[in-house]
């Protein structure tokens, strides 16, 4: 019932768009047959995915995943474009009408639908072909220095890289991954932390894709929290794969990291939503600091920007998350800056709570970025004694 409903949607969908690109702009003959097999070719890989997919859910992998999401990208883009362009005509047309004022002629507005539509279409097409190239990219790698007024002098300049939001699954494999891993142990961190959406599928059927996670190295270790991703393809399973892995998962919990003498405390937290999936989990920041010594600085790993307001409560110097992608395809950074209170990428300060937000080094569904290029970041802990 549920793929059915989803497929109806998507069909009125389809006929919106179909209808504004070719009945309204009075398309006929070849340029009708053309204009329509084109809405159906973007749209249809999508639609056998959901048609087929368990719960109707965008869930594919392999060379069929790159139409699939391009054209889902390419159609949600075009839509929006649309959407907003009519609600401006029925704005004026409102206008118009309060004002007494002679209705468009319809040879004009006919003119005004393929002017519109012409734009836009070629516009998307331009948008995501842009963002198609910066995902095939290499990830920049961003130095956020960041001043701790609690972190002892021994420990000036200790390195974090912290990796994110890679999304095993659909577009992204081993291939990338090895290359991922590479460019992070070049950079010769002392500590590698990955804050969550690392998977988009269970561990049966993308073991080989993580496989090469187990190589990153770094002499005060790796660790890992969980992201909403995690939960949607099965946290337990994937938490201990990752520990087989030699990936330290922090399940509400800290350790000590010492150097030259120098201690500060790195924490993790489950992710926000996670209670809801499974019993037994959710993010708990009062265990995870529970004991700890108030003259110690505490790094804390959440995924989702927001659990900051929870950190600032607690004292943590220093919160590292993901999740936002820094919004990965404009305009939709406003609906995730809706959704995470306005942390969408880089530093916050929230109470006496500093908050980094990653863009992340991979991406989700389609494979485009446009003003939210892939990062690696490399955090450079300096102490305020000098």
């Amino acid at each position: 019932m549920a793929v059915v409903l989803r497929l109806a949607i998507l069909a009125l969908l389809v006929f919106y768009v179909w209808h504004r690109l070719v009945v309204r702009t009075g398309l006929r003959g070849r340029a009708r047959i053309a204009a329509t097999l084109a809405v159906i070719a973007v749209i249809l890989p999508m639609a056998w995915v959901m048609a087929t997919g368990p719960g109707g859910a965008p869930k594919v992998t392999g060379a069929f995943a790159w139409p699939a999401f391009l054209g889902w990208a390419l159609f949600a883009l075009t839509f929006a474009a649309l959407l907003v362009t009519d609600l401006v005509t029925l704005v004026i047309w409102l206008g118009r009408k309060a004002l007494r004022r002679p209705p468009m002629d319809p040879s004009r507005r006919q003119a005004l639908a393929r002017l519109t539509g012409g734009a836009l279409t070629v516009a998307v097409i331009g948008h995501v072909g842009y963002g198609v190239t910066r995902v095939l990219a290499d990830a920049e790698i961003v130095d956020v220095p960041v001043t701790l007024a609690r972190l002892p002098r021994a420990l000036d300049g200790f390195t974090i890289v912290q990796l994110t939001d890679i999304h095993v699954g659909g577009t992204i494999g081993a291939e990338f991954i090895e290359d991922l891993v590479e460019r992070t142990n070049a950079i010769g961190a002392d500590m590698i932390v990955l804050t969550g959406d690392f998977v988009d599928g269970s561990v049966d059927e993308l073991r080989e894709g993580v496989a090469p996670f187990a190589k990153l190295r770094a002499p005060h270790g790796v660790f890992f929290v969980t992201g909403n991703h995690e939960y949607y393809s099965g946290a337990d399973a994937w938490i201990a794969h990752f520990t087989s892995l030699g990936v330290r998962v922090l399940r509400n919990e800290r350790v000590a990291i010492t150097r030259g003498g120098g201690t500060f405390d790195l924490a993790g937290i489950d992710d926000y939503g996670g209670r809801s999936f499974l019993p037994g989990h959710g993010p708990d920041l009062g265990r995870a600091l529970a004991g700890r010594d108030p003259a110690r600085a505490v790094v804390l790993l959440a995924h989702q920007p927001r659990q900051v307001h929870a950190a600032a409560k607690q004292d943590v110097d220093l919160q590292l998350s993901g999740h936002t992608h820094g919004g990965q395809v404009w305009p939709w950074h406003y609906l995730v800056s809706l959704q995470q209170g306005g942390l969408v990428a880089g530093r916050y300060q929230i109470g006496g709570t500093q908050l980094y937000v990653s863009r992340g080094a991979g991406y989700w569904g389609p494979p485009v970025r446009v003003g939210a290029p892939a990062e690696i970041t490399r955090v450079i802990l300096r102490s305020a004694a000098g």
